[in-house]
């Protein structure tokens, strides 16, 4: 596990100061439990999807790290909470991906388990970003997700990933149906060619801004 620099308090890095950009990313841990987590109370903004929605892809594509993020040609691969420390001030938290027809009842549930406490019991979670793809219509379990987000008055951005397959056409039209469908905001986003990274990090950008404010 990568050690981070200490923080005593919150204010030594919850500051005024206006994320604009990552300088430093680094991979802190995967864990498997909420007691393993970090407990120096840097916020915390949670990544989530269905499995082999490009979650890794974007966190690559985000941070400017090819391999900070490891993708796989096998969809439901993360199974543990990964945290990544963002320019020793937050925490980016890749959840594992739901949806992955091959995993065992078992696993699912297991992870099911593990991410619901971690939503639920997480002091420090300020947001989600939510990835659709953009080829398919949102699922039972995104419409599950965004609901109980809702429900807890959690912040959710909603990213459609994959843009590059499709035409801007299609790209604007999908976005257009996804936010009347889900009643939010949704931003077209490409890990290929970095279509909405600025939009993301700006999203980003204003959910920090606002957590400092409270």
């Amino acid at each position: 596990m990568t050690a981070i620099a200490p923080a005593k308090t919150r204010p030594q890095f919850m500051t005024q100061e206006r994320f604009t950009r990552i300088d430093e990313c680094v991979f802190v841990g995967s864990f498997y439990g909420l007691d393993q987590l970090p407990k120096d109370r840097r916020p915390q903004i949670a990544f989530a999807g269905r499995s082999n929605v490009g979650k890794s892809s974007l966190l690559n594509r985000l941070t400017g790290r090819k391999k900070l993020a490891k993708t796989s040609q096998t969809p439901g691969k993360t199974r543990s909470l990964n945290f990544f420390a963002v320019n020793q001030k937050f925490y980016f938290v890749d959840l594992p991906g739901y949806g992955y027809a091959r995993a065992s009842k078992t696993e699912r549930k297991s992870w099911g388990r593990l991410v619901e406490s971690y939503l639920e019991k997480s002091p420090d979670l300020i947001g989600l970003v939510l990835l659709l793809d953009c080829r398919r219509d949102p699922t039972p379990e995104d419409i599950q997700l965004l609901e109980w987000l809702t429900s807890k008055e959690t912040p959710a951005l909603i990213i459609i990933t994959k843009t590059d397959k499709l035409t801007r056409d299609k790209v604007n039209r999908k976005v257009q149906q996804t936010e009347e469908a889900l009643g939010v905001s949704a931003i077209p986003f490409s890990a290929v060619t970095g279509y909405g990274k600025k939009e993301l990090f700006g999203a980003i950008g204003d959910l920090i801004a606002e957590k400092m404010t409270k």
